[in-house]
């Protein structure tokens, strides 16, 4: 019985054993599911700083630039209106010459052949 004991004991050490380094493993699994756990709370928090970083950046660039847009805008009415204008002087200089034209080549009618017809023997078109 001397020799049962001792493979019994063999057996059970290399349970031990085997017990030990699964709590090993489990440990190292529980600190690498921590280290992503806190990995991923630095990142979120680095990007909201940058978020409002970048944001302040952006108002301060916006403040800095309404004014110029606000002159462009101006600017751009003035030189609208201007044209407007001059269009709609032209308009009303020049409406009475265009109608007077209009009604004449409608109404005065001037009949004439063709440029390309030719009058050729029998009334038949020549080539």
């Amino acid at each position: 019985m001397v020799f049962a004991a001792h493979p019994s004991q063999g057996i059970q050490t290399l349970l031990e054993a085997e017990k030990d380094a699964a709590k090993v493993v489990q440990q190292a699994r529980q600190y690498r599911v921590q280290r992503l756990k806190d990995a991923r709370t630095e990142a979120t928090k680095e990007i909201d700083e940058y978020r409002r970083v970048k944001e302040t950046e952006f108002k301060a660039f916006e403040a800095s630039h309404a004014g110029n847009i606000s002159i462009a805008q101006a600017a751009v009415d003035r030189e609208t209106e201007q044209k407007l204008q001059a269009t709609t002087a032209a308009f009303d200089a020049n409406k009475d010459n265009v109608v007077r034209k209009l009604l004449d080549r409608v109404v005065l009618i001037e009949p004439e052949l063709h440029r390309n017809l030719t009058k050729g023997v029998g009334g038949a078109e020549e080539q």
